[in-house]
């Protein structure tokens, strides 16, 4: 049976609730927490894990979340190349990927922790940040790097196998596809199993479907593999 185009859905908002916590529960319950709770606390929060173990999904949730109620939000991961000025409206500062940082991206991450924690005007602002490793291993410059870790640290675990299966059935079930069990298996054993790889694996293989009018199966795999 074909897909038709009503059925494909967009790619879901990384959400809180959309997150699977399996191992890492306390690292949810902290986020849910202060992100509900109007009278957050300060502390900074600092995310580590292997990649794709849920890091950028994390900090994109709460992004969000923060933005549904009107709170203005700084960001910075590897792709900003430049980043902005800090700004006193915002009331939190995220930084992703922070192993990666550039000299210049460094220094503007510098400056928005140390205004975040200390503002000319207002409370301080909570600053949350994700690597893929701890604190005192990253390459980063020393004050940075300190300042990164001397509040709430949080390991992030990458999902079992049958966690990861679940994730791929609930993001398939929320665009609207069918993702057969032999397509799963073909999935992970075929590709990267990391959730952030498998989940633009999920993306492309969406639109092919519904470019060309057919259902996700190994088959059709093959042929976006060939000609995409």
């Amino acid at each position: 049976m074909k897909q038709m185009a009503l059925d494909i859905g967009l790619a879901p908002v990384p959400t809180l609730a959309n997150f699977v916590a399996a191992g890492n529960e306390a690292a949810l319950d902290h986020l849910r927490l202060w992100v509900g709770n109007p009278l957050r606390s300060p502390v900074p929060t600092f995310l580590w894990g292997e990649g794709g173990s849920g890091k950028t999904h994390l900090l994109r949730a709460v992004r969000e979340a923060l933005r549904d109620h009107g709170s203005r939000v700084g960001w910075i991961d590897a792709a900003t190349l430049h980043p902005a000025e800090y700004d006193e409206h915002w009331e939190v500062v995220l930084l992703d990927d922070c192993q990666l940082y550039t000299a210049e991206q460094q220094a503007a991450a510098f400056n928005w922790f140390v205004n975040a924690q200390s503002p000319a005007h207002g409370p301080a602002r909570w600053v949350l940040a994700a690597a893929d490793r701890p604190p005192a291993d990253l390459q980063l410059r020393e004050d940075l790097r300190t300042r990164l870790g001397w509040g709430h640290v949080f390991q992030l675990h990458a999902l079992g196998e049958t966690e990861r299966r679940a994730v791929l059935r609930r993001a398939a079930d929320e665009r609207g596809v069918f993702l057969s069990d032999e397509v799963m298996d073909f999935m992970l054993t075929r590709f990267s199993r990391d959730l952030s790889s498998l989940m633009m694996l999920l993306d492309q293989l969406d639109a092919y479907a519904l470019r060309t009018q057919r259902a996700i199966t190994i088959p059709l795999i093959k042929s976006m593999l060939e000609n995409e």
